[in-house]
């Protein structure tokens, strides 16, 4: 195994337009995007990338970088670079819960590298962008040369590596609607340092309706085979009166609900049993940061 140098020979294609793009994708087989190529270039290294005859860069592609906001919600291009979205002072306003876990993912050079589309293409378990999309019930863009469709962020990810985008298809946006009312929002994350993997990780966002949930939606990271959307727990807790107790029953349902794995950054146990916590402290959080008492 090498990790030094890239042993395998490749055609390199860089499209100026997205047009071009999609059309180099439904012309030729094999075709891996190059963004940040922060996962990408490692693989290549590690020779862990199967079938790749040719490797096309976006970065060329101003419209995959762009953010556009409205009344509606924000629109963020799939190029657009983590870094630049850490630093959006709009964005930390809206979305506190996606600025904190971009600003909680690696180091600052992988983070001015890294996209936010290339975090929801590589698929991993423990990518930290994903969950607060979902719960903010963000929707991916998705484009071929035949057309363009719409998946919501939850149903993206098939396994681990794999999602939902055809060999001809790219990410080239993320929607997320502007959250109304009395809202909050928090992001955990735990990891042996700060910039390192997570053993676990955890998104709440809600809305507040008096001294009741109005809506909630949970999501962990690192807990299964994909980013995990606690949809049926979080529809249970609407319209009930927020509580230290509901915060902490939450918290044993939601580790009861979990099936969790040994691997190399910590084991089945400690994810199960940090999760209670996790989630009654979250929950909390966001609550308060909504306004309640």
């Amino acid at each position: 195994m090498n990790t030094k140098h890239i042993m395998k020979e490749y055609d390199y294609l860089k499209p100026s337009g997205l047009d071009e793009a999609l059309q180099i994708l439904s012309e030729k087989e094999k075709v891996k995007i190059y963004a940040g190529g922060t996962d990408l270039i490692v693989k290549l290294k590690m020779e862990t990338v199967p079938d790749m005859d040719y490797m096309m860069d976006i970065n060329g592609i101003e419209e995959l970088k762009q953010v556009e906001y409205t009344d509606e919600g924000v629109r963020i291009g799939a190029n657009r670079k983590l870094w630049d979205i850490e630093t959006d002072q709009r964005m930390t306003s809206l979305f506190p819960a996606l600025t904190d876990a971009v600003k909680a993912m690696a180091a600052i050079s992988v983070r001015n590298l890294a996209s936010i589309g290339g975090n929801f293409c590589n698929a991993s378990p423990v990518a930290d962008a994903v969950g607060p999309v979902m719960c903010y019930g963000g929707t991916l863009e998705i484009a071929s040369a035949r057309g363009v469709r719409k998946v919501p962020a939850k149903d993206f990810f098939l396994a681990p590596g794999v999602t939902v985008l055809e060999k001809d298809e790219m990410l080239t946006g993320i929607f997320i609607p502007t959250p109304k009312g009395d809202v909050g929002h928090a992001f955990t994350k735990m990891a042996r340092t700060k910039s390192d993997i997570a053993k676990l990780s955890l998104c709440v966002a809600l809305a507040r309706d008096g001294g009741r949930i109005g809506h909630i939606a949970m999501s962990m990271g690192a807990v299964a085979a994909r980013p995990l959307f606690l949809e049926e727990i979080s529809a249970g807790l609407a319209g009930k009166e927020m509580s230290e107790s509901l915060a902490m029953e939450t918290g044993e349902a939601v580790s009861g609900f979990l099936q969790p794995i040994d691997d190399n950054r910590t084991t089945a146990v400690y994810r199960k049993d940090v999760t209670k916590t996790m989630v009654a402290d979250a929950l909390a959080l966001a609550w308060a940061r909504s306004g309640g008492a």
